[in-house]
């Protein structure tokens, strides 16, 4: 074998041999004799190899030129243009292309956008050469070479109408229909170029999971249009990856209608007594107490603020820490709740704490969605409004249904709410009480007093 068949050999290019070697002797030719075959071989695939990036993900604006393999999930339309000084209008058609790693928006100019016109197909597998540059809505490429590849396949699903459970990374062209779960405020920021951006988030759900949308631009006030349980039909959607999760985002050709579709979200939370160290899981369970919100300051100098509240579901109870806007919700003792994406991290005294940070969403769900028909469950309704189903009695054990109000009561229990009133749990129940007294979270305490419409009206706290 050769110096050119053994530099070849070692090429992952679409160039048969004999175009390679058909291109050595023109490069010794060029050279006049300046470089041997070997020389030549080397300098031609270097060529070949420039700009050959392994997937959409690695394309950057800053590259001169891109090779790369990706499937078509989307074409606009051909679309016509006046150019300065020219008597020919110039003609553009952009398509959207995916590979397992992402998706971009690739142009096709001239004559070669009325062959795509004529010949494109979405799902065809296309080998593309171009040059990158800075779209509307991220990178684009300018198509200078193409082909179809007949024999590669790219495991980037196509379809009609998706539900949340069928979005893969690369899809473009979405149409999804969804409950709208939560909604986050318009945020505005900076771009390089000097003008000003906006963006929004909605989460929206169906039967088969949740996904937060990301709206951009003049798309990012739509986000103050919708509520919660309202059902809306995401159109023209891409998805993408940000901190090793998927988004549904929306730019300028996409948009979000109200619709009378009747969809139901189903959560899929992890069991709290399942959930591990430093882990990043959805928890779903009934408020059993809820802190007073406290302001810190940080090292930068800005103050931050934080909440804690106690989350229980059949299997346990965790501790989740709200921060910033979130400790500002109106959380209360038995509202059932979602926490998208919670960092699991180490607690007070050892036990594990979830943190509801800013990539966190809660969501407020209906009566009864997380609790259980397993007889072994906790008695999640017992926490509705911060009250027992059953007064405290008299023995210092659990209540009763013979004691009545105005009659003396005891209760022992451990503090889960340490504000006003204070909540008690003794692990069966719970029981509001009205004191003074200064308690901890945690503490075992007993409790004497008269029982007023199913609350103790202390008289005495040990």
């Amino acid at each position: 074998m050769g110096a050119i068949e053994d530099t070849y050999e070692d090429l992952d290019t679409d160039v048969s041999l004999e175009e390679f070697r058909e291109a050595v002797e023109a490069k010794v030719e060029q050279m006049g004799g300046l470089a041997d075959e070997e020389t030549a071989a080397m300098l031609i695939a270097h060529e070949l190899d420039e700009g050959e990036v392994n997937g959409i993900a690695d394309i950057e604006v800053e590259m001169e030129e891109v090779k790369f393999l990706a499937k078509v999930t989307s074409i606009g339309e051909l679309r016509t243009f006046e150019r300065d000084e020219e008597d020919e209008d110039g003609r553009v058609l952009n398509a959207d292309v995916a590979d397992e790693s992402g998706s971009v928006r690739i142009s096709f100019w001239d004559e070669q956008a009325a062959a795509a016109e004529d010949e494109l197909e979405v799902g065809d597998v296309l080998r593309i050469k171009g040059r990158p540059k800075d779209g509307y809505n991220g990178v684009e490429v300018n198509v200078s070479q193409v082909e179809v590849d007949e024999d590669e396949e790219i495991d980037v699903q196509v379809l009609d109408a998706y539900q949340v459970a069928d979005l893969t990374m690369g899809a473009s062209d979405v149409d999804l229909v969804g409950e709208v779960l939560a909604t986050e405020e318009v945020r505005t920021f900076g771009r390089d170029d000097g003008s000003e951006g906006k963006v929004s988030n909605l989460v929206v759900g169906d039967e088969t999971g949740r996904i937060r949308v990301t709206l951009w631009d003049e798309k990012a006030d739509l986000a103050d249009e919708f509520s919660a349980d309202e059902v809306v039909e995401i159109t023209d959607g891409y998805v993408r990856e940000r901190d090793g999760s998927l988004e549904l985002h929306v730019g300028n050709r996409g948009s979000v209608d109200a619709v009378d579709d009747e969809v139901t979200f189903v959560p899929d939370a992890k069991p709290i007594d399942d959930l591990e160290l430093d882990e990043t899981a959805d928890i779903a369970g009934v408020v059993r107490s809820a802190d007073d919100k406290r302001t810190f300051d940080r090292d930068d100098g800005s103050q931050g603020q934080v909440r804690n509240v106690r989350l229980q579901d059949d299997s346990g109870d965790i501790r989740v820490a709200l921060w910033g806007e979130k400790a500002d919700m109106d959380i209360g003792p038995g509202d059932e709740l979602l926490f998208t994406d919670a960092e699991i991290q180490d607690g007070w005294q050892d036990d594990l704490e979830a943190s509801a940070g800013w990539q966190s969403t809660v969501i407020r769900l209906d009566d009864g969605a997380t609790s259980s028909d397993d007889e072994a469950g906790a008695d999640l309704s017992s926490f509705e409004d911060g009250t027992s189903p059953e007064p405290a009695s008299s023995d210092g054990g659990t209540a009763d249904s013979g004691t009545a109000d105005g009659e003396h009561a005891e209760f022992t229990g451990v503090v889960v709410q340490a504000g006003s009133p204070v909540i008690l749990d003794d692990g069966e129940e719970t029981m509001t009480v009205d004191t003074n007294e200064s308690v901890t979270l945690g503490q075992e305490v007993t409790v004497r007093g008269t029982l007023r419409d199913g609350r103790l009206d202390a008289e005495d706290v040990r």
